[in-house]
């Protein structure tokens, strides 16, 4: 929701899909709200990376979660969270205590009920170091989750506990206003312990190896194949009420492919870029979002010795004009960049401005290229050298590779500077990303809900996400302050989170670039998707197939 955020976790930003052709849906028999066929047919540019909750940071995957497991909450069409398995909930000490009661109806695909159980043993095993979840830095707030993260403490001693098998009990070290929200986040949801034991490392890297609590289960997927269903789960506690009998994908990395489909009618959904758009603008079937997914360029200092320099850093964004790579190259409705944090992601409680617009830094993503020249000249005197010789490492989609020549071109105007292109499969590239092995790469970043924090804490300290070898004590002790100090002062925080976001674009930390649009071809007749532009971005729970 590099989300996560969604890591998009996110290395990459990926989503868009659907279709209308398939087996007739029990129960619509007679009622013309309802095709006869209730099968979406879906396209997304990038393979599914896992089905494993404690293993997900792409986006990709999180929506596949979103839909074949279900959580204490699930976010409802305005965004707030709705329940789920949990039936009432009960806050108390100030925010710091939750007490959860759960259905007794819910069951696994395998079907063994859904308990409080799996709950606990979902959030110990996400935070136990030894499974390496990315994301188990969201779950800090539970208390002891970090030290056991860190090692210092056992599993056993996070602050969740189950009384009995229908009652669920949190208790935070401190209140935390967006806690609902990250329930309704697939980190948060349960898993079936006796499955993830038998499968043991083999656990959610198949549809075979997975169990389902959710609207649909996950077949037809062997690990690396660039197809697979999500069917509908008999099992689902609500199922009567789910009228998809199938979501079919389809991996096509060209648009060109997955458009072509769409025309021929064998997918309902296709994402557009460049002239797509521009062609496809008063065609009824055109959607545009705007999700707070981001891309930026990321430098690897302890690869590269030039890019310790901060006057590098700032010539080599500089040298970037992103208004013209939104214009020119991508062409589809995405929007330059003014900082790291997008726009949409929350305004000022005081005044309502718009946090982008607040922490704004101008010299950080304003292209000027004779001051990038000066800076890089600055550069090379301080560390001693004359020439960039840098790969860029990008996934191999259409989209990447459009931008990766653009910014290739762009810095190349520089003096010394030459810049090699390495395409590689997307989830190779998050493996790499992840180790730190590139010397300059385009990571992409979906948050889970929207809060500037969602962003910042990317480059956190003792992220797993930041690989680049930047660190900043002043950048870390305000986000400290923004969580702990004032966490119930949301004046106080906000500006703490403003004068973060300044620091990480003074000293360049990162590239920021674009702000990716997903304009789509939808068929008008695919009703009842839920569209979340802040995180996991599609719910199918109660999409369908319409007559007209």
């Amino acid at each position: 929701m590099q989300h996560k955020g969604i890591y998009v976790a996110l290395s990459a930003i990926s989503l868009l899909a659907l279709a209308g052709c398939g087996s007739k849906a029990a129960g619509n028999t007679g009622n013309s709200k309802y095709a006869a066929n209730q099968v979406l047919n879906w396209s997304e540019s990038q393979e599914l990376a896992t089905s494993d909750l404690s293993k997900v940071t792409d986006t990709v995957s999180f929506t596949m979660l979103q839909n074949t497991q279900e959580g204490l909450y699930r976010l409802d069409k305005t965004g707030k969270p709705a329940n789920a398995i949990a039936t009432s909930t009960k806050v108390t000490n100030g925010g710091k205590d939750y007490v959860f009661n759960l259905r007794h109806n819910a069951k696994w695909s395998n079907g063994d009920p859904v308990t409080a159980h799996d709950f606990v043993y979902s959030w110990q095993r996400s935070l136990d170091p030894k499974t390496a979840c990315q994301d188990a830095y969201y779950m800090y707030a539970v208390r002891n989750a970090k030290a056991i993260n860190q090692g210092k403490l056992a599993p056993s001693t996070l602050g969740i506990k189950a009384d009995g098998d229908y009652r669920l009990e949190v208790h935070l070290t401190k209140p935390v206003s967006y806690f609902s929200k990250l329930l309704a986040w697939p980190l948060f949801y349960p898993l079936n312990q006796k499955a993830v034991q038998q499968y043991g490392k083999r656990f959610g890297t198949t549809s075979a190896t997975t169990v389902s609590d959710g609207p649909y289960k996950l077949t037809k997927w062997n690990g690396t194949s660039k197809t697979w269903t999500l069917a509908k789960n008999p099992k689902y506690w609500n199922h009567a009420n789910v009228h998809l009998t199938a979501i079919n994908y389809q991996v096509n990395q060209s648009t060109t492919t997955s458009f072509n489909l769409f025309t021929a009618k064998k997918l309902d959904e296709t994402s557009l870029n460049g002239q797509q758009v521009k062609n496809s603008l008063n065609n009824p079937n055109f959607v545009k979002r705007l999700p707070t997914g981001t891309q930026r360029l990321d430098f690897n200092q302890n690869k590269v010795k030039a890019f310790k320099s901060l006057a590098v850093r700032q010539a080599i964004s500089t040298a970037i004009d992103r208004k013209q790579l939104v214009n020119d190259v991508l062409q589809d409705g995405s929007v330059a960049s003014n900082g790291f944090v997008p726009h949409g992601i929350g305004k000022n409680p005081k005044t309502g401005e718009a946090f982008d617009q607040e922490a704004e830094v101008p010299s950080a993503a304003t292209y000027d290229l004779k001051r990038a020249k000066q800076l890089l000249a600055k550069g090379y005197k301080e560390t001693g050298t004359k020439s960039i010789d840098a790969t860029l490492s990008v996934s191999d989609t259409d989209g990447a590779k459009k931008v990766a020549e653009f910014v290739q071109s762009s810095l190349q105007k520089l003096p010394g500077v030459k810049i090699s292109i390495k395409s590689v499969p997307y989830v190779q590239l998050m493996t790499q990303q992840a180790n730190g092995n590139y010397q300059l790469t385009f990571s992409g970043w979906q948050s889970v809900f929207a809060d500037p924090i969602e962003f910042l804490n990317v480059f956190a300290k003792g992220s797993s996400f930041n690989t680049t070898g930047w660190k900043n004590a002043q950048f870390y002790d305000l986000l400290n302050q923004a969580e702990n100090q004032d966490g119930n002062q949301p004046a106080k925080r906000w500006a703490k989170l403003v004068a973060a976001e300044k620091v990480l674009m003074k000293t360049q930390a990162t590239v920021p670039l674009y702000q990716q649009a997903q304009s789509q071809l939808l068929r008008t007749n695919v009703k009842g998707i839920i569209y979340n532009p802040a995180g996991v971005p599609y719910d199918f729970t109660d999409a369908y197939i319409g007559n007209n």
